[in-house]
């Protein structure tokens, strides 16, 4: 038997900020496909149940279309069982609609029958946060999964789920989900624990492989493996300018070090020490990559190298400046290059 497990859908995100208008946009749509194509691929492996362990919605309050889309992928597909568990963001959320192969949970633990295994689950709240680790009673002759939302913590409380309290419950695999990035770990020696993180990655905070864990079940034993699964990669790199002269370098640079793939969103972190003159160099940099990938955004983090013999006897303001900086025996070394910095650069009218 093959069931997978996946959580943090957030159907209906706005993506505010994260991205341009247009790129937003198509986002959101690329969001809602990617469920539609997580149940045909349960479809075409024979798939028997998929795990949605909570904020299948982004809020309790759902957009028309993706309650629309979520009836319809259910409804269509009676021969996969679907277990939701709501979360944080959905957890008022009302789905209206009843279905024989839909199945919700509560606040209290309830479980259901998939031929050898039983699957579990509860919705954790301020008052069972403390209780829900005693009033968990598996059977000893079952697979046992055990679906739950919230931070894997080593103390107990709303939201949070103390791995170590459900240690010698009978748990073969807790399907979890709030955490956005896929990870295990073990319950004890029986059981593990696993995250599905998001499908998609919906921003910059969200960098990396995103996807779902795919359980198969045999001679009593669950193995699972994350399969990767978004429609576009997020990725996060740093890229050192130092020694480069203009802005073209300082993109040459970053095109030597980065292996860009067309589908993929990226941000380009530039760092290092320069000394020539610019007031855009992210936004030109920027420029010359459009076109190497999805979305490219890149932030100047660099540090400007000073010259100081420039101004040691120059009678000027700047050289007084620059003067009265460097005697100032209050300053640690990083504070003196900035406040140079800075300081240069407001008496140059923005410009170095």
């Amino acid at each position: 038997m093959k069931i997978i497990h996946t959580a943090d859908l957030h159907l209906g995100s706005r993506l505010v900020s994260r991205f341009p208008l247009a790129i937003t946009e198509r986002r959101r749509v690329e969001v809602r496909a990617s469920f539609k194509r997580l149940v045909e691929y349960a479809v075409a492996n024979e798939v028997a149940a998929i795990l949605l362990a909570g904020d299948v919605f982004d809020s309790d309050r759902p957009f028309k279309k993706d309650q629309e889309l979520f009836h319809a992928l259910i409804a269509a597909h009676p021969q996969i069982q679907f277990y939701y568990l709501r979360g944080n963001h959905d957890v008022d959320t009302v789905v209206k609609g009843v279905y024989d192969n839909l199945h919700y949970f509560g606040t209290k633990w309830q479980s259901y029958q998939l031929d050898d295994v039983t699957i579990t689950g509860l919705e954790i709240n301020g008052h069972n946060a403390t209780a829900m680790y005693t009033s968990l009673n598996l059977p000893s002759d079952a697979v046992n999964i055990v679906m739950l939302h919230g931070e894997v913590s080593n103390t107990v409380g709303n939201g949070k789920i103390c791995v170590k309290k459900l240690a010698g419950k009978r748990i073969d695999y807790l399907a979890l989900g709030h955490i956005h990035k896929p990870s295990t770990g073990c319950v004890d020696d029986r059981g593990v624990y696993a995250y599905a993180g998001c499908l998609e990655g919906r921003g910059f905070d969200e960098v990396g492989e995103h996807g779902f864990q795919l359980l198969t079940i045999e001679h009593g034993k669950i193995n699972h493996q994350f399969i990767p699964f978004a429609m576009r990669t997020i990725y996060e790199q740093s890229v050192d300018i130092t020694g480069c002269d203009n802005t073209y370098a300082a993109y040459q640079r970053v095109n030597e070090q980065v292996t860009f793939v067309k589908d993929n969103l990226y941000r380009i972190n530039l760092v290092g020490e320069i000394d020539f003159a610019v007031d855009d160099l992210a936004s030109e940099v920027q420029e010359y990559l459009t076109g190497k990938c999805y979305f490219v955004d890149v932030k100047d983090q660099t540090e400007r190298h000073i010259d100081l013999t420039v101004y040691a006897n120059d009678v000027s303001l700047r050289g007084e400046f620059v003067r009265t900086v460097m005697a100032d025996e209050s300053l640690s070394e990083n504070e003196r290059q900035r406040v140079l910095a800075y300081g240069l650069k407001a008496l140059s009218g923005g410009r170095w």
